[in-house]
């Protein structure tokens, strides 16, 4: 695919704000860049700053999406040289998200080729395709109902409005326009069957999996903070004794949601790393007014909550750990290639499929709610499982997850 010249080594990738369509972008271009490729990476100004703070090769060029929303500046010159927008005779391919419905439409006038890079997986992906095409027929892979709180979240991801254009139809126009490929972050050996129902959905296009591109540990953020005492703290632990356990980047619990976890983690007597995240202006509260009172005192060492920012990563990574309880966005769940057994706590968009998805491959176990609500008992029961009781189901399901550590990059 790669030449020596530039005029056919160079792609411009296009990913949609949200820091989970942010990251596997990005760390699909280092991939890319790595076998000689030049990517010019187009985002707005804050997430360039996010990216620009930290180490990536020179072949990635940072590019101001307000400059190239045609691919052409108009005034290039007040543009900082290196975040000049590339001429389009020296662009090969357009890498667009699914979301970016507008830009194989601009890049066929100027004759490129544009493929569709799907963040989220296959089982949603064909989920949406299926739905959008097929409104009144169920979905052959939907093993158990949704309930209604699921059921409804997954029509307003489908029917949620922008500029005039439903998250459906970007999606659907997205895969139509798209090359005779998509790229889809996943792998076959995860969602084989979704990768081939997408393909008949889309007029078989050809599904190319790129792995679960899973960011490397990081040593601190960038304003500083030292990740030195978690790590100490899980050192401390026998192996597969703590649970993780973190909500994205993009997702606040609400109080009462808080209450809940803090009550569940308590009553478990699970040793926990726990990140916790607020939205806007409350990321000033401390931590003892959201959980439950006198929560910490209570759980001394046994606990570790953690504010605003933690090495995820390598938390994951770390001997100590032994299961994640996790949202399920698209990238925990690849969390699987740590190892590590998912206990599946959906909470927006396609996280219930997700889940769903962790459960049907045996890697991991989800908390069921009670008329939308997160059911404290039942979280209490997996999570000693999972941490506390070791059962023999939970041995199983370890197995399995460990299986999974062979699926990376490579295409």
């Amino acid at each position: 695919m790669a030449t020596t010249t530039e005029n056919n080594t160079s792609i411009l990738m296009f990913p949609w704000l949200a820091y989970g369509h942010i990251s596997p972008f990005f760390e699909l271009a280092k991939k890319l860049s790595v076998r000689k490729f030049h990517v010019y990476f187009c985002s707005i100004p804050i997430n360039l700053k996010s990216i620009r703070d930290n180490d990536f090769p020179s072949s990635i060029q940072l590019i101001h999406s307000s400059a190239t929303a045609t691919f052409i500046p108009a005034t290039p010159t007040s543009l900082p040289h290196n975040e000049r927008p590339p001429s389009p005779s020296y662009v090969y391919l357009v890498i667009f998200d699914f979301l970016q419905h507008w830009v194989p439409e601009v890049a066929m006038e100027r004759h490129l080729q544009a493929v569709t890079f799907l963040a989220i997986g296959a089982a949603t992906s064909s989920y949406l395709s299926h739905y959008c095409k097929y409104p009144t027929i169920k979905f052959p892979f939907q093993e158990r109902d949704f309930t209604e709180n699921e059921a409804r979240r997954l029509t307003e991801l489908i029917h949620d409005m922008s500029d005039g254009v439903s998250n459906g139809e970007r999606f659907i126009k997205s895969m139509r326009k798209s090359s005779n490929m998509i790229l889809v972050k996943t792998t076959r050996e995860i969602e084989a069957r979704y990768l081939d129902y997408l393909s008949v959905l889309t007029g078989n296009k050809e599904m190319v999996t790129i792995g679960t591109l899973m960011q490397e540990p990081a040593q601190s953020d960038s304003s500083g903070s030292d990740d030195t005492y978690i790590m100490n703290c899980l050192n401390q632990q026998i192996p597969c004794s703590v649970v993780h356990v973190s909500f994205g980047s993009e997702y606040f619990l609400s109080m009462e949601e808080t209450h809940d976890i803090s009550h569940a983690l308590e009553l478990s007597r699970a040793k926990f790393v726990w990140l916790v995240r607020f939205h806007g202006g409350e990321d000033k509260l401390a931590v003892e007014e959201i959980v439950t009172q006198g929560f910490l005192e209570r759980v001394g060492d046994s606990g570790l909550v953690v504010q605003g920012w933690a090495p995820q990563a390598k938390i994951l990574r770390h001997r100590s750990t032994g299961g994640f309880v996790s949202h399920c966005g698209w990238s925990s769940t690849l969390a699987v290639s740590f190892k590590l057994p998912i206990i599946a706590m959906p909470m927006q968009l396609d996280q219930p499929i997700n889940a769903k998805l962790v459960v049907e491959l045996g890697v991991g176990m989800e908390v069921l709610r009670k008329n939308g609500i997160i059911d404290r008992e039942e979280l209490v029961k997996v999570i000693r499982e999972f941490a506390v009781e070791e059962e023999k189901n939970y041995q199983t399901i370890r197995r399995r997850a460990e299986n999974w550590r062979k699926t990376r990059f490579t295409c």
